[in-house]
């Protein structure tokens, strides 16, 4: 498997591309050699592969990451196989699905990838062989209308199933200066407006699906990587050195949750009576009082986990550095 597009490779996750993204494209000569798209290849190892986004579509899994790798599962995470078709070989970092068939994925050089059968073939949408640019997030609200996100505040919208994209223009932060954060996570409320966790303590909001944004002040400085809206609408966003940060009124005001945990967290799920988060080290956190608390644990072997999704019993599978992990292997 080989992924010539990029002089860092095997990043962890999405802000782990940007931290390293920014001074190679800082150092980008000045006319910098254009994406050759290759296709995924097939391999025995692709369940190995670092994994940095998953979801469910109906009842499979679906999880995409280094290499233009999508694998599938239709067995609650027990058993793994590798899309029949992927037209890319460079990292996918997230995937979201409007139903059990239609899904997009997104990932480096603006990559939009899209799936019409439960992602067991995949078509492009959209690719800039000329920049890499790369896109961090995705999410669709139903099979024509999403929203993909990423470096440099890239926000990208669509309202034709991706047929055509385009580009949102973020207003000025309250602080002044450029709308130039990295854009990292998407999560949806019930309500439907749509959130997004970011760099430099800011959360951003859209109520029309993507077309216009405002920003909310959690009073932090540093980078959120993730986010999470429960089922009773409480917010979630956490991510750099376990920082995580509560609303429980729609986002107007925020208050620090101690996680349990100095480990970076990198991804938030509502499964059942409980908010399960995942990150570096090998650290799972747990919350059985809507996110108001929080007990830790870390994994003996202290892999970086990158992904979480619930299979259809409630039960956890989990994605990292190094692929899919064996449940219950602690």
């Amino acid at each position: 498997m080989q992924n010539k597009s990029f002089n860092f490779r095997r990043p962890l996750v999405a802000l782990l591309f940007a931290a390293a993204c920014l001074p190679a494209l800082a150092q980008v000569p000045a006319a910098p050699v254009p994406l050759q798209a290759q296709p995924a290849r097939q391999s025995a190892s692709a369940t190995l592969a670092p994994m940095l986004g998953a979801t469910t579509a109906g009842k499979r899994i679906v999880a995409v990451g280094d290499y233009g790798i999508a694998l599938l599962s239709d067995d609650d995470g027990k058993h793994f196989r590798q899309a029949g078709k992927m037209p890319l070989s460079s990292t996918l970092t997230a995937v979201s699905f409007a139903d059990e068939k239609n899904g997009w994925a997104v990932g480096h050089w603006g990559a939009i990838v899209h799936t019409t059968d439960g992602g067991e073939t995949w078509s492009i949408q959209r690719l800039d062989t000329q920049e890499d640019r790369p896109l961090f997030a995705v999410h669709f609200f139903n099979a024509e209308e999403g929203v993909a996100v990423g470096l440099w505040s890239l926000v990208l919208r669509t309202r034709d199933g991706g047929k055509t994209w385009e580009t949102i223009t973020l207003p000025a932060p309250p602080e002044g200066g450029r709308a130039d954060r990295n854009l990292f996570a998407t999560f949806a409320s019930p309500k439907g407006s749509l959130f997004v966790a970011a760099e430099r303590g800011a959360v951003l909001r859209s109520d029309d699906k993507g077309q216009t944004w405002q920003y909310l002040n959690t009073g932090y400085k540093g980078s959120f990587w993730t986010g999470l809206a429960l089922h009773d609408g409480t917010l979630l966003v956490a991510g750099l050195r376990g920082s995580l940060y509560r609303s429980g009124d729609d986002g107007k005001t925020w208050h620090a949750v101690d996680s349990g945990s100095k480990s970076s967290l990198t991804n938030l799920l509502e499964v059942g009576a409980r908010v399960v988060g995942v990150g570096l080290d090998g650290v799972e956190i747990e919350s059985r009082d809507a996110g108001a608390s929080f007990t830790g644990l870390q994994r003996d072997d202290r892999v970086s986990m990158t992904a979480l999704v619930a299979g259809s019993g409630n039960g956890l599978v989990r994605f990292s550095r190094r692929g899919v992990l064996a449940e219950g292997k602690h």
